[in-house]
């Protein structure tokens, strides 16, 4: 009698393991899933300035509440149809800055003097294969069509959003589109209801973005350098440059980054700053909103400090480091991610 109990009670315990262990692997996978639907709908850490000061965005607030209601359907309209098709908000923040500085948001009937054939928001042109002149008329088409050419960019997803519109709409003002990062950030805020516009959470970026695996042997390269002089132009083995430092040493873990510090900027994967890990890239820029003026690169070794090639004078040195520092760009980089 006794031995019956005990096996059933044996029986009993292996079974509420197994069911304990399935359940555990079915929340993990759950998760997972979730997480992974998270990144492909909402997470972006370049998308407008959210990270950046207050005040850009109680300015694209401003702008966003001096449009009519015309110009906010039409937005409206953008951003539905990019969730209709499972596009990120980053494509909608393109969109609704390539329609804004192309016609205001406003579905313009007509052409002008540089022009003549350009029709609808996003003055598409009807002698150039964009579509008929009634279909670039038509608002549903001309926003489908404008993710059409948007999604077949190589790498878009890693480009400011500004730079992708200008990729699609090829304007002879190429940076015209980036003066309406934060408006365009607001309107994916209050109209697409999206509350984090950035999509990246600090509870959730950690377990979105994969670890940099390379990161160790590039912060002992680094290390190993410390001391070496300031050299403009420097790839070592004597001296570095800021931007030369971390190329070298992401080489010796394996990976090829660009050689200058703003195009370091678009080796990797993007991340708010404020959630950089050991190894991740931080930059300082004169306009920290505006990639294209950034003039410097160090690697983060946590614990808020940097390894880095300073300046004319200074040798590479680790030094403390503050999130908040006035010209720290909103996004780390993470290579080889």
């Amino acid at each position: 009698m006794r031995i019956w109990i005990i096996v059933a009670v044996a029986v009993g315990l292996v079974f509420t393991a197994v069911l304990v262990t399935v359940t555990v692997s079915s929340v993990v996978t759950n998760q997972a899933q979730q997480l992974s639907r998270f990144r492909m709908a909402n997470c972006n850490a370049a998308i407008g300035p959210w990270a950046d000061a207050m005040g850009d965005a109680a300015a694209g607030a401003g702008q966003v509440q001096r449009l009519n209601p015309d110009q906010r359907a039409i937005a409206a309209q953008i951003i539905q149809i990019g969730k209709d098709r499972q596009l990120p908000p980053l494509a909608w923040q393109v969109a609704i800055q390539a329609g804004m500085q192309e016609s205001s948001l406003t579905n313009v009937t007509h052409g002008d003097a540089a022009g003549p054939d350009s029709r609808g928001i996003f003055q598409m042109r009807f002698t150039m294969g964009w579509g008929t002149e009634a279909q670039l008329l038509d608002p549903v088409y001309e926003i489908n069509k404008f993710y059409d050419v948007l999604t077949k960019i190589p790498n878009w997803q890693q480009m400011r959003p500004g730079d992708a519109a200008q990729t699609v709409e090829r304007s002879a003002f190429p940076d015209a589109y980036d003066k309406w990062e934060a408006m365009a950030a607001d309107l994916i805020k209050s109209v697409g209801d999206i509350a984090d516009p950035s999509g990246c959470g600090t509870q959730l970026v950690s377990a979105i973005l994969p670890a940099n695996q390379a990161a160790a042997k590039a912060i002992a390269y680094a290390e190993q350098q410390l001391g070496k002089p300031y050299i403009w132009g420097g790839n070592g083995p004597d001296g570095y440059d800021c931007s030369g430092l971390v190329q070298q040493a992401y080489l010796a873990a394996g990976i090829q980054l660009p050689r200058v510090a703003a195009d370091q900027y678009h080796a990797g994967s993007m991340l708010p700053v404020e959630q950089a890990q050991p190894g991740d890239l931080v930059f300082l820029a004169t306009d920290k909103s505006n990639p294209a003026t950034i003039h410097h690169v160090a690697m983060y070794l946590g614990d808020h400090k940097i390894i880095e090639a300073q300046d004319f004078g200074i040798p590479i040195h680790i030094r403390p480091f503050s999130f908040t520092e006035a010209e720290v760009v909103p996004q780390a980089v993470r290579p080889g991610v």
